[in-house]
């Protein structure tokens, strides 16, 4: 791992006193801190550098970026820095996001949510091929409880093509597709440790999934994997002493879908789980945890480290980068938001169950409208049972066609991805009312992601508080200009602020008069 070069020895500053002198000298946080009396005794004051002559009352050592998280992360995954770039879904954490991270020396997964499995391979087959032998990048396997064959097709094919880390995300059960990640080719080293081929992080926001991936995989689901020759006998009986996943991401109030469950309460409850399942397991190895969700600005990220998190993951404010796949119109729409401009909307993917994710609110009315939709598809139990008033305000101001056409459009895309939805829709009326209605929460993804215009009212945009926080930060800086956020300089002025952050509250717990001026850092451009 590369470090910046020590501080030359043969120099000593001079103490500073004034709140606004202290202030300065936060940001030399590379150097050693030390903190000493003015002649009154009185005062405190800072010098950074070599130590100086005389008494001191203490010295911090010197800080990086590097060392704000856990070492057994970095290490663990071939990684400088402590940080993760989420996997966006629908493919907006692109190949280019995550083999940019990779270069970087952090950690990207891509954004598999919501891909057909062609759209999957091909991306698997492009970062192979491009960080073949690296460790550190992954692909996302999301929980897809109404269509099973392709989570397990996807989780294949992750195996097949050697992906190094697999993050499970929207996961309330366990399944044999998540399992199979985490158990396929372990094995024992020579110093009897075992050694897994696969990494699997797990997002959770309740403290039962935690456990759930906190403890080795149910006898019953390994048995199966077993039997239908998925596993080795090996394998499984490995798996039984080991956790489903040994990094575990706990996300607090994320964009997309999320148990709105502030951080501070959480990640404390998870890692007191994670300790009492480790001691009743007798792992040898510790489970990493890390933070998630809200995290747009270098003192959010700080406290997320200060809390024990591991490392960080982003998202929301991933969306903005160069390297996302969403439209310039949608970036434009999250540059715009504030905290509060976010909402509860439907979730394509759980539409029937009622599940909610978080979307931007500001400038679109995809929630209101998507509401509409569940409304209406609880209330009713086909299309046909529409009243007549309610179905033409639904075609006329939602979907902008006759339902029998979209009727038809969805049969075709149905029955190109998962036949057998078609045919439970045409058998079953309430079933071809949940995939109409979907086709509109589905295409108003696809249209936030091309950009388009005729449809911009309609972008669902997946967005948490992080994002307004970030673009508050950023105003009036190097990261203001578009063209400036690339998602490692978004992460490296992320991670160099929170560094400040941290300082500053190292040195006001000494006592030395820190003003609130010192935790603030102003992005730049960073190499």
């Amino acid at each position: 791992m590369s470090l910046p070069a020590p501080p030359d020895e043969t120099v000593t500053a001079s103490p500073v006193f004034t709140p606004e002198q202290i202030a300065a000298r936060v940001g030399r946080f590379r150097d050693p801190a030390h903190i000493v009396a003015d002649p009154t005794g009185r005062a405190l004051g800072l010098v950074t550098g070599p130590r100086p002559p005389g008494d001191i009352v203490g010295t911090l050592p010197p800080l990086y970026p590097e060392w704000l998280g856990g070492r057994t992360f970095c290490e663990a995954h071939g990684v400088r820095f402590p940080y993760v770039a989420g996997e966006m879904a629908n493919g907006i954490a692109t190949t280019q996001m995550v083999a940019a991270m990779a270069r970087a020396e952090m950690l990207g997964f891509f954004g598999a949510g919501g891909l057909a499995l062609p759209e999957v391979e091909r991306a698997v087959r492009a970062l192979a091929a491009e960080l073949a032998g690296l460790p550190n990048w992954g692909v996302n396997l999301i929980h897809s409880p109404n269509e099973p064959a392709l989570e397990y097709q996807v989780a294949k094919l992750l195996l097949r093509h050697a992906v190094p880390c697999v993050s499970a995300s929207a996961y309330m059960e366990l399944t044999p597709a998540v399992v199979l990640c985490s158990a396929a080719g372990l094995r024992r080293g020579p110093d009897g440790r075992i050694v897994r081929r696969t990494r699997v992080f797990a997002k959770v926001s309740r403290p039962e999934v935690a456990t759930r991936f906190l403890s080795p995989a149910p006898p019953e689901l390994l048995r199966r994997l077993v039997e239908s020759g998925e596993l080795g006998a090996e394998e499984a009986a490995l798996a039984a002493l080991v956790p489903v996943a040994e990094d575990l991401t706990v996300e607090s109030d994320s964009g997309g879908h999320t148990d709105n469950r502030p951080l501070g309460a959480l990640l404390p409850r998870i890692l007191l789980l994670r300790d009492e399942l480790a001691r009743r397991f007798g792992y040898m190895r510790e489970v990493r945890v890390g933070a998630a969700g809200g995290l747009g600005t270098p003192e959010g990220v700080a406290a997320a480290f200060a809390l024990g998190a591991a490392y960080v993951l982003t998202g929301s404010v991933n969306q903005v980068a160069v390297e996302a796949g969403i439209s310039d119109d949608a970036k434009a729409m999250l540059g715009d938001a504030d905290i509060a401009d976010v909402i509860m909307a439907p979730a394509a993917d759980m539409f029937e169950a009622g599940v909610k994710l978080q979307v931007l609110r500001r400038g679109s009315l995809f929630a209101q409208r998507a509401g509409h939709l569940h409304e209406a598809y609880q209330a009713h139990s086909s299309l046909d049972d529409l009243p007549p008033r309610l179905r033409a305000k639904l075609e006329r101001d939602v979907f902008r066609a006759p339902l029998d056409e979209v009727w038809e459009r969805t049969r075709h895309f149905w029955q190109q991805r998962d036949p057998a939805q078609a045919d439970r829709a045409a058998k079953d009326p309430k079933h071809r009312m949940a995939l109409v209605f979907r086709w509109y929460l589905g295409s108003s993804s696809r249209w936030a992601i091309t950009g388009d215009a005729s449809r911009r009212s309609d972008y669902q945009i997946w967005c948490g508080p992080a994002m307004g926080a970030f673009n508050r930060w950023t105003a009036g800086s190097f990261l203001a200009d578009r063209a400036n956020r690339s998602v490692v300089q978004i992460a490296l002025n992320l991670l160099e602020g929170a560094a400040v952050a941290t300082r500053a509250h190292q040195l006001r717990t000494y006592g030395v008069p820190v003003p609130p001026s010192a935790f603030a850092y102003t992005p730049r451009r960073l190499a």
